[in-house]
């Protein structure tokens, strides 16, 4: 199988065989990581190798309702971290300030995902299946204590990963022609944009699992692994919002834009707390 097909199949997968993650292959992921693209080549990035069942179930609680933290076999918190640079520009006699920059903090957080990514890649390519898990900064202070972190060093991402035991089927995107602008930006007009949406996401209909298999399977798979009530939350969150279009779903269900500008001082004070200055 070619690299196209590699990438093509990829699915974010959430449910794992109970299988460990042989050493050498764990191995080869952090090299790939490490070996990723970074800026000016001063990889500020860490990742932290969660095996252990105990502290695999622990960050499980940290993150709360996403059970393939606690049951996939290896999970990787990719760390942005600045403690290393401060420290060996401290030994050299210079300056380091890039926890008070926002332009390096944006450089770094690029390096990370792009070695998370790389790391994905592969892991799709030796039959391995993985899954972001996105709340982590908004928990540091507590992902920081139990690892041990020092200030500089912030978790951005973390990455479940095992041998699947099911993948979703498919998974909704656009038409590649709703992302590519030849030369220059296109403005979508509206019914262009209607159309790549609904064409993306499908009918909604009153089918709440049908509909959650399709567009929120994370839905279902957190149900079927034993966090109960998710499903049925977001069944009676939809009826009680009168939710009647996918636009609807996504920003007052998945995604609730009052909600997610709430967050903003939670997440800010996490940083904060790790010693980034840059958000002020």
């Amino acid at each position: 199988m070619d690299l196209y097909d590699v990438l093509m199949r990829r699915r974010s997968v959430r449910n794992f065989e109970d299988k460990p993650v042989p050493e050498d292959v764990v191995d080869k992921l952090i090299d790939a990581a490490n070996n990723a693209p970074t800026a000016c080549n001063v990889q500020p990035l860490s990742i932290v190798t969660v095996q252990e069942a105990g502290r695999r179930a622990k960050l499980a609680r940290m993150v709360k309702r996403q059970p393939w933290v606690k049951n996939a076999p290896l999970t990787m918190i990719f760390c942005l971290d600045f403690w290393r640079l401060k420290r060996w520009a401290e030994l050299s006699g210079v300056a380091f300030r890039g926890n008070d920059a926002f332009s390096h903090f944006l450089l770094g957080y690029a390096d990370v995902m792009c070695a998370a990514q790389t790391v994905v890649i592969l892991a799709e390519s030796l039959g391995l299946g993985s899954v972001y898990v996105g709340k982590v900064p908004y928990v540091a202070d507590d992902v920081r204590a139990y690892f041990e972190m020092p200030a500089y060093v912030f978790p951005l991402m973390l990455l479940c990963l095992g041998y699947p035991k099911t993948v979703p089927r498919n998974v909704p995107k656009f038409s590649p022609s709703v992302i590519r602008h030849r030369g220059r930006y296109r403005p979508l007009s509206d019914d262009d944009v209607r159309n790549a949406f609904d064409e993306k996401y499908g009918s909604f209909d009153g089918n709440a699992r049908r509909y959650f298999e399709r567009v929120l399977v994370e839905a279902v798979e957190a149900g079927e692994q034993g966090e109960e009530g998710w499903l049925e939350r977001s069944r009676e969150r939809m009826t009680k919002l009168a939710v009647k279009s996918n636009a609807e779903f996504v920003f007052k269900v998945r995604y609730r834009a009052d909600l997610m500008v709430e967050n903003n001082a939670e997440a800010i004070g996490t940083f904060r707390n790790a010693g980034f200055d840059c958000f002020k």
